[in-house]
């Protein structure tokens, strides 16, 4: 799950962002200036190595990198001022989607590049455009996996071993509480980082049909939900003392220094956390939802996604660098230092710290991010962690109904 975000310091950052990251600037000692914008804060010391080859192998072209934070809520502003960046590298959420139907971003489909990427990425982001546009707006570049993340010195120290259930998964929570340890390791300070148990237990619970039976008329929050609040209720109470006051940078420093054993969040959360801790060991597992082993999916995306913007001035140029991002070594590069996979055939992540999910995208046994398909804007994140502190289930449900419906008849 990429990270979601909210308008919190939008005045602050749209100001700056809109400063710096002007789209297609005019050549500047003979070269052309072309901005990259990304939504992810991890990747920006890849990305900046990335732009340092790729600028070494075309010197008439100069990237510059704008990440702000923020960086949706930026980036919906720029469309309505038509201000995109010839670049984007955003996730392939309900913006790309929101993006792909505005008809601004530029139509990959039977290109050479779309043809790289592998099938069942490219039917996922379309199916975030929807029916009504024809045509592939982006090239699914890095996807990800929400995942349960264990320190293995803890997990070997309390005797644990992976569970395949939910009665098992919550049998070794109950094991490491009783033992006197920590057993997860929330971060609900922010809001998004409540979404990787939601995702997890919604696409396995309530379906991956779920939005388009939504959509439809044909089934709700309050009939399909009630089990996943439930669970995610029961999930918080194995967290710490203060799961609403930390925020995911500092539960990254807090997982890496040995305050828990497990860590609810996605594969782009390990690099962070070696960064505190270069040898702690870490596996991962798909979170068992339910207590049928073959029915617990793992819960995958696309977390980066490359798009060009339709009406930027250095076409040429911009699809030069879709093509360095494209290519087989580069691709890899991304994926070893971002520790995420690649939607790219032929490309693949081999670190054994991911061994534990490895099967699930080698057997199909995955499913896509729920809140992918819920409508922008609804603010699902804040709805799940108000849900969280105030535990009305009933009235929980009926919100997340009604904000749906609010949002898709404006």
């Amino acid at each position: 799950m990429l990270k979601k975000m909210t308008a919190g310091v939008m005045a602050l950052t749209l100001g700056a962002s809109l400063l710096a990251g002007c789209s297609s600037d005019g050549a500047e000692d003979g070269k052309v200036t072309l901005e990259l914008f990304s939504n992810k804060s991890e990747s920006i010391e890849t990305y900046k190595g990335l732009i340092k080859e790729f600028e070494a192998k075309n010197p008439d072209i100069k990237i510059k990198l704008d990440a702000p934070p923020e960086a949706e809520t930026v980036l919906k502003t720029r469309l309505t001022k038509n201000d995109l960046p010839d670049i984007m590298s955003i996730a392939g959420n309900a913006t790309y989607g929101e993006l792909g139907r505005a008809g601004v971003l530029e139509d990959f489909s039977g290109t050479d590049l779309a043809k790289t990427v592998q099938p069942s990425y490219i039917d996922m982001i379309n199916r975030l455009v929807g029916p009504e546009e024809e045509g592939t707006f982006g090239l699914p570049y890095a996807t990800n996996a929400n995942a349960v993340i264990y320190n293995k010195a803890k997990f070997e120290e309390h005797g644990l071993e992976v569970p395949t259930t939910w009665d098992e998964f919550i049998a070794s929570l109950d094991k490491v509480k009783a033992a006197g340890d920590i057993p997860i390791y929330f971060t609900l300070k922010d809001a998004w980082t409540g979404m990787i148990a939601w995702n997890s237990l919604g696409a396995n619970v309530a379906g991956e049909d779920f939005a388009e039976k939504k959509n439809a008329g044909e089934t709700s929050f309050t009939d399909k939900y009630d089990e996943v609040a439930d669970k995610m209720a029961t999930l918080v109470q194995y967290g710490h003392k203060d799961n609403m006051g930390v925020a995911y940078g500092d539960g990254n420093n807090a997982f890496a220094a040995g305050k828990s054993v497990f860590y609810l969040q996605g594969n782009w959360a390990i690099p962070e956390i070696l960064k505190a801790n270069p040898d702690m060991e870490l596996g991962v597992f798909p979170m068992p939802v339910t207590n049928d082993p073959a029915q617990n999916k793992l819960v995958s995306g696309v977390d980066v996604l490359l798009a060009v913007s339709k009406d930027t001035e250095h076409k040429e140029e911009a699809m030069k660098f879709a093509e360095f991002m494209m290519n087989k070594d580069t691709a890899q590069k991304y994926i070893d230092e971002q520790k995420a996979f690649s939607a790219i055939e032929g490309v693949y992540q081999e670190d054994p710290v991911f061994e534990g999910i490895k099967a699930n995208f080698e057997n199909g046994t995955i499913t896509s991010f729920p809140d992918h398909y819920y409508p922008a804007g609804m603010g699902a994140e804040n709805l799940v962690q108000e849900f969280l502190i105030k535990k009305d289930k009933e009235k929980f449900l009926k919100k997340m109904d009604s904000e749906w419906e609010k949002v898709q008849n404006r």
